[in-house]
């Protein structure tokens, strides 16, 4: 497995456009999976306990897409030195001793965990998320060797493969939904994401072992070796608990949602992965492809506020969109999509939470982008205590969100907690002041060609037309101001071999 692959070569935006595509393929079949819980379902009390445990399953998804940044840098050394099968299945070990006690926990008390989830709300709920939270964890659990897979390949320089693999696998759980939904209601969701994970996991692990056939490699390279498995965990756990903290403050914010009525979960919940799907498209993948360049040429701190404002920017642009097209079209646009359980006034609300979360995307945006430097320059350490730190302080930000705004209150939540944590992970890279001043220009700058090309149609035309109307004018004033920023993002990426 040591040979350059046919993609080696690909700057980071051929490569991020391959994951992104990846990324964005599965974001849109999860988007198809959403819609058809949403009219099959509607928005009730066991789509609140079933958006309650697939919480869980964001948070350990979000964990996978951080073991990958975990595991790059030392299997794009390994593969360097001729080692990579080693490290490789050295990883594999230890994501096997992870993933044990996460499974046991999942089926042994699956009914404790979801009655804490659904902030001990109605029985229906309770028992829909007991119901789906055990295989949910199951089709986490294989996204981490998914994961682990694709990182390995990356190594290798090819995005390709796990990019098809994870097309292939979405498509996969999707058919499965479509074909049982109606006999199996919402555990044909579950059981399908179980089955998209493990085709996610076995495509790429087929196409490492036709790569170590093809090349002869010995069995013994396969033969785990470097730090003990117990020295990987502490370091695993030191990468993943920050990003880990970041979704769990979404599972804190999901009881205090439960207080808002019925339904609400479901909202906040699709709100969030709207959300959440925007910023995995666009700066994940980028944060993900650029892992291995930056690995092997390292940032001082004017080089990582360039890199984090430069990756930002081509999704700062996409966020500014959404969030003009769902504050004006919300209603029609969620109702239409939805389903009648989610017009009006309920699709008027989705809608308002998804323009609400702009911040929150702002800030996971320079998250996303920011946390494989800390992992490059190898500053994780104490990462654990500072985690629980920030989960802590989103609790009573939650709180006093939910008690004062209700789920509005809880995105301003969200974006407090994910600033502090962007902000902490600046100053550890020395990089705090200039990349947080140049990330505001930046979204500020955004904002307001936003909030013009949207806010002048919004006064003369409906709510349908004016959104189509912002949006093309939104896209005019991007080609004809063409913003400074934009035009360095472009040429920077570009230059990322």
């Amino acid at each position: 497995m040591e040979k350059r692959s046919a993609s080696t070569g690909l700057g980071s935006l051929a490569t991020g456009a391959v994951t992104a595509l990846a990324i964005a393929v599965q974001a849109g079949l999860a988007a198809v999976v959403g819609v058809i819980i949403a009219r099959d379902l509607g928005r009730t009390a066991e789509t609140d306990g079933f958006f309650a445990a697939y919480g869980v399953f964001i948070v350990l998804s979000l964990a996978a897409t951080a073991l990958r940044l975990v595991v790059l840098p030392p299997l794009a050394r390994a593969r360097v030195e001729r080692r990579l099968g080693q490290e490789t299945a050295a990883w594999a070990v230890a994501l096997a001793v992870l993933a044990g006690p996460l499974l046991v926990v999942a089926f042994a008390a699956a009914g404790p965990v979801s009655a804490l989830l659904t902030g001990f709300g109605p029985e229906v709920s309770r028992n829909a998320a007991e119901d789906v939270l055990p295989v949910m964890v199951l089709a986490a659990v294989a996204q981490l060797f998914a994961g682990l897979a694709a990182s390995t390949l990356a190594a290798c320089d090819d995005y390709l493969t796990a990019a098809l693999s994870y097309i292939v696998a979405s498509a996969v759980g999707l058919g499965y939904i479509v074909a049982r939904i109606h006999p199996d209601g919402i555990d044909a969701v579950a059981v399908g994401m179980a089955l998209n994970g493990l085709v996610a996991v076995t495509l790429p692990t087929v196409a490492l072992a036709r790569r170590a056939r093809t090349e002869s490699m010995p069995r013994g390279a396969m033969r785990p070796s470097g730090p003990p498995i117990g020295e990987r965990l502490v370091v695993a756990a030191q990468s993943v608990s920050l990003p880990l903290a970041l979704q769990a403050v979404y599972l804190v914010c999901l009881p205090f949602a439960a207080r808002e009525g019925v339904g609400s979960v479901t909202s906040f919940g699709y709100a969030y992965l709207a959300a959440s799907a925007l910023v995995a498209v666009t700066s994940s993948s980028l944060g993900l492809v650029t892992s291995v360049p930056l690995a092997r040429i390292g940032l001082d701190p004017a080089g990582v506020a360039r890199h984090v404002v430069s990756s930002s920017w081509l999704a700062l642009v996409a966020a500014g969109a959404t969030a003009g097209v769902f504050a004006l079209a919300g209603t029609s646009l969620v109702g239409g999509v939805l389903g009648s359980g989610f017009a009006d006034d309920v699709g008027d609300q989705l809608g308002r939470l998804v323009a609400l979360l702009s911040p929150w995307m702002v800030f996971a945006i320079g998250f996303s982008v920011t946390l494989p430097l800390l992992f490059v320059q190898s500053r994780t350490r104490g990462l654990v205590l500072i985690s629980l730190a920030v989960v802590a302080l989103h609790v009573p930000l939650a709180w006093a969100g939910q008690t004062l705004a209700g789920l509005a209150g809880l995105c301003i939540a969200l974006a407090i907690t994910t600033l502090v944590v962007l902000a902490v992970m600046l100053h550890r890279l020395h990089a705090a002041l200039p990349t947080l001043s140049r990330l505001f220009r930046a979204a500020g700058g955004v904002a307001a060609l936003a909030i013009v090309a949207f806010g002048a149609p919004a006064l003369f035309l409906s709510p349908g037309a004016a959104a189509t109307v912002g949006l093309a004018l939104y896209a005019l004033a991007l080609g004809l101001v063409r913003p400074a920023g934009l035009r360095g993002s472009w040429r920077y990426l570009r230059s990322l071999a």
